[in-house]
């Protein structure tokens, strides 16, 4: 009878413990799944709000681009980033989204020194550059984070081109439609990286919900 009552008891405990492995595993995953879908939310309202930014940038400047009065924004051979997302599962495409603001830096600095020699110190371009600059540069962050926390065990490779490399020495005519098609081009990228943004918090963001009492 002892006996019985012991093994009944010893199931108990295995069940009990069991359960609070599972509830707790199962608290954990909801865990990870509100800071993945707030992480992706936080990442995708800083790019709505720099691809406005952009808009409003690329009026600025071509308005500040003295008599010039239809500025292409188009240039070949200045490797500039090409702005489409590449890669096939999640990992890579968040790669992707990383490494092309990476790339653009270079040419973002290039830019703000190219018309620091062509505008006023207090022209309104080079405040709007630099916001657009340093928002760009905590988005890189935030994408970095999330790739890191989604998949831990993968190391951010490094970009497969090498630096980024910039056009050689530019007239000014050249410079003014370089920096143009940076901008162009970038408004372009951020476009792209909006919805990919969200199919992102489709696939790696886990959506199913944890009820309480519900374990199994």
């Amino acid at each position: 009878m002892q006996l019985c009552a012991l093994c009944l008891w010893d199931q108990q405990q295995h069940y009990s413990l069991s359960c609070l492995v599972m509830a707790s595993t199962k608290t954990v995953a909801a865990s990870r799944n509100q800071q993945c879908m707030k992480s992706l939310q936080q990442t995708l309202k800083l790019t709505k709000l720099i691809q406005k930014e952009s808009v409003e940038l690329i009026k600025t400047y071509k308005a500040s681009q003295g008599e010039i009065l239809e500025l292409p924004c188009t240039m070949s051979g200045s490797n500039i980033p090409d702005p489409n997302i590449s890669g096939l599962e999640p990992s890579e495409r968040i790669v992707s989204i990383y490494e092309h603001l990476q790339a653009f830096f270079p040419h973002f600095k290039r830019v703000y020194e190219q018309q620091t020699d062509l505008q006023l110190p207090t022209s309104p371009l080079l405040t709007e550059l630099n916001t657009v600059h340093s928002r760009s540069r905590s988005l890189a962050n935030l994408v970095n984070i999330i790739y890191q926390s989604t998949f831990p065990n993968r190391p951010m490779p490094e970009p497969a081109g090498g630096p980024t490399t910039l056009p050689p020495p530019q007239n000014i005519f050249q410079q003014k439609v370089y920096g143009c098609a940076v901008l162009r081009t970038y408004k372009e990228f951020l476009s792209n990286v909006s919805p990919e943004l969200k199919d992102l918090r489709r696939k790696i963001c886990r959506t199913k919900k944890f009820t309480r009492g519900t374990l199994f």
